[in-house]
């Protein structure tokens, strides 16, 4: 079916390929509008089902993929595992539209292929080449002074990349990653940033600059506003909205850029709400959900505007061993002024696994007065480090 009224309540049903985090938080954003959401997940009782119904199966299980095309009014994602063609067909056999597009879906799930449709729009990124065979490796290494090699598909939270430095080091790093693989420059970069993008019908916004820290590869925390110039904030700007002229279909995309001396390279682009962009549940007037929920259904989107400097920061699993989740020292974070607990909802617990996530709002309005960045920082860490799994 088509979408092609005004929006009235109860809402529409939105289908969801994934039901972890991400999903759970579409679902509770969705709520408060009458969207009902349902998701399509492998594990029973998801982090998502406490928000929304759930189908048992596999992201990409025709008959699961199909069940919820058959219960919802668009199909939406919240993971690059759902196939591409199987979301075509469902979509025509149902006449469910699915955004964003399935498309894009397929360029952005391989990283050749996305680098290659951005330099091809003249939107800037590192120097990459296609990588075969060891000898590929070993030029693209000569050629870039070192290299990171990168599984095309997948990967995440530092998995599926490899430094190789030398072209001794070809043949072991090739080793080490399956599948398709990509070599990329090394970019000594001053800083990442990342833009949230919303492409809703007809209209385009895109959420303040966020300046994302990573330690091990992963990402610990957001600061909004990044701490950069206005220039550079400016670009990093411009360069997202080229890129999503580059996508099609509507929702909402999270772009990460790396800042190079004042320039801007996008590194990876996600179609789906981000972890980057999580500070904007209570950082912006909209959160990233609520305009994922409203582009998908072609609803106008909501403002994008920063209400106060803010900090997300990651709550990762500090265990050594996987074992049930149970997060202690609630309430230190609860007491904190301005802050947001986040849990995820997972059952297990594994060593630097994304379990939640504490946000961090300046001025808070209780007399504290903080509205400078690096003192958020400072508390965000302070209060997510408080926490501790029994």
């Amino acid at each position: 079916m088509t979408l092609d009224s005004a929006p009235t309540l109860p809402g529409p049903t939105l289908g969801v390929v994934g039901g972890g985090q991400l999903g759970r938080m579409l679902a509770e954003a969705a709520a408060p509008l009458g969207v009902s959401v349902v998701v399509l997940d492998p594990t029973p009782e998801c982090p998502a089902s406490v928000a929304a119904d759930q189908v048992v199966g596999s992201f990409d299980d025709p008959e699961g993929v199909a069940d919820l095309a058959a219960r919802c009014d668009v199909l939406t994602y919240e993971i690059e595992l759902a196939d591409p063609d199987l979301l075509d067909e469902v979509s025509r056999a149902h006449d469910v539209p699915v955004h964003p597009s399935p498309d894009t879906l397929r360029v952005i799930e391989d990283k050749f292929h996305q680098n290659r449709m951005l330099s091809d729009a003249n939107v800037p990124v590192a120097p990459f080449r296609r990588v075969e065979s060891v000898a590929d490796l070993e030029s693209a290494v000569d050629e870039f002074d070192g290299v990171m090699l990168k599984a095309r598909r997948g990967g995440y939270d530092g998995r599926g990349n490899v430094p190789v430095p030398t072209p001794a080091d070809a043949a072991d790093a090739l080793d080490q990653l399956e599948g398709m693989v990509m070599a990329e420059a090394f970019v000594d970069f001053d800083r990442e940033l990342s833009v949230i993008g919303c492409v809703g019908d007809d209209e385009i916004r895109t959420f303040p600059v966020g300046e994302n820290v990573h330690e091990e590869e992963i990402l610990r925390e957001t600061v909004v506003p990044a701490r950069t110039t206005d220039a550079v904030a400016d670009r990093a700007q411009r360069v997202a909205r080229d890129v999503l002229a580059e996508l099609a279909g509507r929702g909402v995309y999270g772009i990460e850029l790396f800042e190079v001396d004042g320039n801007i390279l996008v590194n990876e682009i996600a179609p789906r709400p981000h972890n980057s962009g999580h500070w904007s549940i209570e950082g912006a007037v909209t959160s990233q959900f609520e305009q994922h929920v409203r582009a998908v259904l072609g609803w106008p989107l909501g403002s994008t505007r920063l209400r106060a400097p803010t900090v997300s920061a990651n709550v990762l699993g500090t265990v050594d061993a996987p074992r049930p989740a149970r997060l202690g020292n609630v309430d230190a974070v609860l007491a904190a002024p301005g802050a947001a607990l986040h849990w995820y909802g997972k059952h297990e617990v594994r060593p630097l696994r994304k379990m939640g996530h504490v946000t961090l709002v300046g001025d808070a309005g209780e007399g504290d007065g903080v509205d400078d960045t690096e003192t958020l920082l400072s508390r965000a860490r302070e209060t997510r480090d408080s926490l501790t799994f029994h």
